[in-house]
């Protein structure tokens, strides 16, 4: 059986002309899913019993079951629990600020990854998620917002999992979100969240989809690196550079340099000046993040006082940098805190 939300508009035409029927169907069709956000083919008003029942049959759509609903005591922050259709549960959250309504969203059931930092790991990988299984997530939500008639405006891919790890998915929704007849969400207001997958970042420079690309790079050379993310070890961190540059090149939008500052760990003086030299020249941002705590992860958020030194040397070397707001951590919904279980413990030595 086919998945809607996975299917390219090529894809409908190919089904619609199989099944004898006129080709507007498929603007009907598409308008009710990525317009209205509608995911019951009972509710299409104007779609023929017919094919509605035909589509029941053959394309499945709404494979995502709603579990939960939590809201920060702020009201900015949405952490929505889905279970799929065989029992593994998902988490992705909205983010609200002003006029921009983000949905951070997952890719994987797990994550082989193992960030020290991060829950979403602790657990392992279990499966990737199909394109619909991640767009979905986004058309649930922006029905959600539609209610207040608000909309999503933003996608990040920052959620459970590590999208290059489950390329071939990713790269469909991202073609489903971009696409102007289908989710149709600019590449400008798409981001890719990635711990380096060299191979990964490669194929993704020889698409068209032409996303925003943010490295999680969380220490300013390998050794340390190593022991923040297991991954590092497969891959070498002037390769990742390597690679995150050249795809820069070919897309012409800067990258965007994710950093959890851990207290005692990668906070110090050493480090913010090791990064001015790692980044020095380069046009980019660099995103930092005070870690997040989590349940088992014996890991502590820096004092003000270290962020705030981390940064001056980082402005004085040359290097833009932010100071990421955190949002939704009395929901567990804030950066690396997104998880299937918490059990598990990390220490950095």
């Amino acid at each position: 059986m086919r998945e809607f939300c996975g299917l390219l508009e090529e894809d409908f035409e190919e089904f619609l002309v199989q099944e004898k029927e006129t080709s507007y169907r498929k603007k009907q069709l598409l308008h009710w899913v990525y317009r209205k956000g509608i995911t019951n083919y009972t509710k299409m008003s104007n779609i023929p019993k017919t094919l509605k029942s035909v589509f029941a049959q053959k394309v499945r759509l709404n494979i995502l079951t709603l579990k939960n609903i939590e809201i920060s005591q702020n009201n900015e922050t949405m952490k929505f629990a889905w279970q799929l259709f065989d029992g593994h549960k998902i988490e992705s959250v909205l983010l609200c600020s002003g006029n921009r309504r983000t949905v951070c969203v997952s890719s994987q059931v797990g994550c082989a990854a193992q960030c020290a930092f991060c829950a979403s790991g602790q657990s392992g990988f279990i499966r990737n998620l199909t394109p619909a299984e991640i767009i979905e997530q986004v058309v649930h939500i922006h029905h959600h917002l539609l209610k207040d008639k608000k909309k999503v405006t933003h996608v990040v891919f920052m959620g459970m999992g590590e999208p290059l790890n489950n390329y071939s998915s990713v790269l469909q929704a991202l073609k489903i979100l971009t696409h102007p007849k289908l989710f149709a969400l600019s590449s400008r207001k798409t981001t890719l969240s990635t711990v380096g997958i060299v191979p990964g970042i490669e194929k993704l420079t020889k698409e068209k989809v032409n996303v925003n690309l943010a490295l999680s790079l969380h220490a300013p050379n390998q050794e340390l690196r190593k022991k923040i993310v297991p991954s590092a070890r497969k891959y070498p961190l002037e390769e990742i550079l390597r690679a995150v540059r050249n795809y820069a090149r070919k897309s012409k939008k800067n990258i965007t340099y994710e950093y959890i500052l851990i207290a005692g760990v990668n906070d110090k003086k050493k480090q913010a000046y090791e990064l001015v030299n790692l980044l020095k020249n380069e046009s980019c941002c660099i995103n930092l993040i005070p870690f997040n705590p989590i349940p088992g992860i014996k890991l502590k958020c820096p004092a003000k006082e270290a962020v705030d030194q981390f940064r001056t040397i980082l402005f004085d070397g040359g290097l833009r940098n932010t100071w990421r707001c955190t949002k939704g951590e009395d929901i567990a919904a804030a950066c690396g805190q997104l998880a299937l279980a918490r059990e598990e413990k990390a220490v950095i030595s």
